[in-house]
């Protein structure tokens, strides 16, 4: 059983006439996977908004319909309302639970290093979110990275530093940085020249010359 659930109700409105579901309150939805029918469905706003804050795109969600038939799904696509931000619309996608998928998983900084506690060393970070290959019963909301194993200058947590469950594939590249301890110094020294490089003036483009006269 997943770890979340929400109950939806077949919906018979297509198309244009969807606009009709979203003035009652209720959210239109599709379900579709390598082995499942596309079924169109809707929910009431709220318990579909909550659902969807806590399970986010990588926890398998169980959709009951009618209170009958159940899926297990990954909600992959959100449309949202460009300037309030509503929910319009959700793709759920109901992998096949024997495949492996990739799924794009956040990366969360825990603790703090001892070095950037006494100001010692300053903190820098790289990518926020890795990419797995793994069965979707595998699958993590999250992943937490602790920083107290930083003690010194020069100290890095790369992407290969990451172990994870048996038969679950780390895609990005090992070497890739997490996070790294740098000298106060050094981080003033990048700061500065990365300024002085946004003050300096554009170059003129060289859009390149015309075609030559050909001679007579």
């Amino acid at each position: 059983m997943a770890d979340h659930t929400i109950t939806a109700h077949l919906r018979t409105v297509k198309g244009k006439q969807v606009n009709q579901v979203r003035r009652q309150g209720l959210v239109p939805a599709t379900i579709y996977g390598p082995k499942t029918t596309p079924v169109n469905i809707q929910f009431p706003y709220r318990p579909l908004q909550v659902a969807l804050m806590k399970a986010g795109g990588t926890s398998i969600i169980d959709l009951v319909v009618e209170g009958d038939k159940t899926y297990q799904v990954l909600a992959r696509e959100v449309q949202r309302d460009i300037l309030r931000g509503d929910i319009l619309h959700v793709d759920f996608f109901a992998p096949d639970m024997t495949q492996k998928i990739r799924a794009d998983v956040p990366l969360v900084l825990t603790g703090e290093s001892v070095a950037v506690q006494a100001k010692r060393a300053i903190l820098i970070t790289g990518t926020n979110n890795i990419t797995l290959e793994l069965l979707p019963s595998q699958l993590l909301h999250q992943i937490e990275v602790d920083l107290s194993v930083l003690k010194n200058p020069g100290d890095t947590i790369h992407v290969g530093d990451i172990k994870l469950g048996e038969g679950i594939v780390i895609v990005n590249d090992t070497e890739e940085m997490i996070a790294k301890l740098v000298q106060p110094s050094a981080a003033r020294a990048a700061e500065a020249a990365e300024s002085e490089a946004d003050d300096m003036p554009a170059m003129p483009e060289v859009i390149g010359r015309g075609k030559e006269e050909e001679e007579e």
